[in-house]
């Protein structure tokens, strides 16, 4: 599990890397998004790379860890919209949203490292077409529940979906870098 919790780690620097990045670019201006135009946008990356697995041609030369990478960014602006409400205007700098950024990241990983433990690394055997079916299906999900106005019976709510939206895209990065060193 150690070694899962570094690659868990180097995937983050390079998705935190790119946040920054744009935070420069674009400011804050994500923070308008309300919870379900993350939730489709999100939705949209994951389709695309369940496209790109099925598709034997594409006329786009790009690959799936570009769209990983995004799935994992807007996933966490959601967990942050979440914990902080909507605005009607970008309201953070670069500085406040990696602070918030890297507290949804530590929220994350500990779920990540308890169901680890209890599923010991279950995931090492799935395939990265797997792991994007069940995004899409945790996305689904949380599009129900955001149709039923948040209200669940006996279900986890959309904040835990995320987590696992995040884990499992990041699980997808593992596969893809480990195949690449066989």
């Amino acid at each position: 599990m150690q070694k899962t919790s570094q690659q868990f780690d180097n995937i983050i620097d390079q998705c935190r890397s790119l946040f920054i990045k744009k935070m420069t670019d674009y400011g804050s201006a994500w923070r308008i998004l309300r919870i379900p135009s993350l939730t489709d946008q999100i939705f949209i990356k994951a389709q695309r790379i369940r496209m790109m697995q099925e598709q034997s041609v594409r006329k786009i030369d790009e690959d799936e860890i570009p769209e990983f990478i995004g799935i994992i960014n807007y996933s966490i602006m959601a967990l942050i919209q979440l914990e902080n409400g909507v605005v009607d205007q970008p309201d953070l700098n670069t500085s406040e949203a990696t602070i918030l950024y890297d507290k949804a990241v530590a929220e994350t990983k500990f779920l990540m490292e308890n169901k680890n433990h209890d599923y010991g690394e279950a995931w090492r055997e799935m395939r990265v077409s797997s792991l994007t079916d069940l995004i899409l299906q945790k996305l689904l999900r949380v599009k129900q529940i955001e149709d039923n106005q948040g209200k669940t019976l006996v279900s986890e709510g959309v904040d835990a979906n995320y987590q696992d939206i995040i884990n499992y895209a990041i699980f997808a990065l593992i596969q893809i870098e480990e195949s690449k060193t066989i």
